[in-house]
């Protein structure tokens, strides 16, 4: 009975991995929330600058947000252990990611080269450091993407845990929706 019981409740428990990628991604909340809301606060002030923003941000969006889709197909096929199409879509998610940086900084280059720059008030300082820190984090996904993706090929160690898997899925979701909220929140409130 108290086995039973036991496997039951180590059944409820969140894996360490888990809970640890919940916390950070409370902390980038956070921080986030933060950032935005200084944002609303200093737009109030005068000689406020807004932007125009870049046609290539429409198109990164439209990146990201299958890159989302390929990566949650890349943990299915890994669910049911079919490796060839799980390395594909995984090939293919680090490859959108990396496009969406790559977009992302074609945009900031067009931002730039019409006069926006980090001196002066206005809504491009915060720009440049909103995006960029959402920039570092998709960097972070494609490092885990890369990492799993790696791992897909070792030979040696064939492993069907599908937590890691799972860590990074979730993750890259939410860079994604973490995107989508940054994208409308300049789109809308400049």
């Amino acid at each position: 009975m108290d086995l039973a019981m036991n496997t039951a409740s180590q059944r409820n428990k969140i894996h360490p991995h888990k809970f640890m990628l919940w916390v950070g991604l409370g902390s980038i909340i956070m921080m986030f929330a933060g950032l935005t809301s200084a944002y609303i606060v200093k737009s109030n002030q005068p000689k406020w600058i807004t932007f125009d923003m870049p046609v290539l941000f429409w198109y990164s969006t439209a990146v990201i947000l299958v890159s989302s889709l390929t990566m949650q197909m890349a943990l299915k096929e890994f669910k049911g252990r079919n490796m060839r199409k799980y390395r594909n879509l995984v090939a293919v998610t680090l490859a959108m990611g990396t496009l969406f940086i790559v977009l992302q900084f074609l945009g900031f280059s067009h931002v730039w080269k019409s006069g926006i720059t980090l001196q002066g008030a206005g809504a491009a300082p915060f720009m440049y450091v909103i995006f960029g820190l959402h920039a570092l984090h998709i960097l972070g996904g494609i490092i885990a993407l890369l990492v799993i993706f790696l791992q897909a090929f070792n030979s040696r160690k064939r492993s069907y845990n599908q937590v890691p898997i799972e860590v990074v899925t979730t993750y890259w979701h939410f860079v994604d929706i973490l995107w989508i909220y940054l994208f409308l929140f300049f789109l809308w409130i400049q």
